[in-house]
């Protein structure tokens, strides 16, 4: 008799019905546990003895028992399936836990923003159930784009301004911001209505250095740069001394605003828009972290 080759899905079922039979003690009294036959079953079993080559067990008037090649063949199929059910187990965990970890560049002030994706995103893939190690880059949005095209961050979160067409996008804010001066500034205790377009034209203004969209960009050509910024951050410096004016996104001000430290000026007209958008390779590999990560994503409302 040959060696026994690899085995099919079928000697597994006969291995199966063996080992409930060997169990059971017998024929008869598989039946109700297997839901066939005794005529079946011993058929089946007359099936793995002759794929194996040996009888495993002596049936008839004697009653049932077990040769010593079934004693062994018993315990190598406790091995086999018991092997099954953890490669079965384990492949089961992999659709529920999560491993690996997550690059992510994110550019500035966005923490503050009400409508949490990103953090909410983070807070699922970090569960206690999954194993992954988050490591978030703060850095400008040309930074954040160029480590996601070399590969050095999984995905990016920049403004929606210039970005390559090898990169995929989607939309995750959209960001309002308006024209603000401090508490320390002469317009501040004026209402609107006292405020005319020149004086907001003539006031000395920050010009961005930090990517706008166009709406953005023509907004601030209407003001008198007289300092410029890298971020809002800096821009925020720049209002709270009192000596200038200039934008501010709704969410990085609304602190300040709260504390009576700020305030918008003819927020009616001066304002504008900049979408935020989640950024990846469109030939990037398969990653099941940042698969999952992009599945938790919610999309703005």
């Amino acid at each position: 008799m040959a060696p026994l080759g690899q085995m099919s899905d079928y000697e597994i079922r006969l291995v199966r019905i063996f080992k409930t039979v060997v169990e059971c003690g017998g024929f008869t009294a598989a039946e109700t546990a297997l839901g066939i036959s005794r005529s079946a079953i011993s058929q089946h079993m007359n099936d793995l003895e002759g794929r194996l080559g040996f009888s495993l067990c002596q049936r008839g008037r004697g009653g049932f028992s077990l040769t010593e090649e079934g004693k062994e063949i018993y315990q190598a199929g406790l091995t086999l399936l018991t092997a099954l059910e953890t490669f079965k187990s384990d492949v089961n965990a992999l659709h529920h836990s999560i491993k690996g970890e997550l690059n992510i560049g994110i550019t500035d002030n966005l923490v503050t923003l009400p409508d949490m994706h990103v953090t909410h995103a983070l807070a699922e893939l970090t569960a206690p159930h999954h194993s992954v190690a988050v490591n978030i880059h703060m850095e400008p949005s040309d930074a954040v784009i160029r480590g996601v095209m070399d590969g050095h961050l999984h995905v990016g979160v920049v403004p929606a301004v210039n970005l390559p067409t090898s990169l995929e996008t989607r939309l995750l804010y959209d960001e309002p911001s308006y024209l603000y001066c401090s508490v320390d500034h002469p317009l501040f205790d004026l209402p609107d209505e006292a405020i005319s377009a020149v004086q907001i034209a003539s006031a000395p203004a920050i010009a961005p250095r930090y990517p706008l969209p166009s709406n953005a960009r023509q907004a601030h050509d209407t003001l008198n740069p007289q300092a410029s910024a890298s971020d809002r951050e800096g821009a925020a410096f720049l209002i709270l001394t009192g000596r200038f004016i200039g934008f501010l996104p709704e969410h990085v001000a609304a602190q300040w605003v709260a504390a009576g430290k700020m305030r918008a000026l003819h927020a009616s007209t001066q304002h504008y828009r900049t979408p935020f958008v989640l950024i990846t390779r469109h030939d990037r590999r398969p990653n099941r972290v940042v698969n999952a990560f992009l599945s938790f994503l919610k999309q703005p409302g």
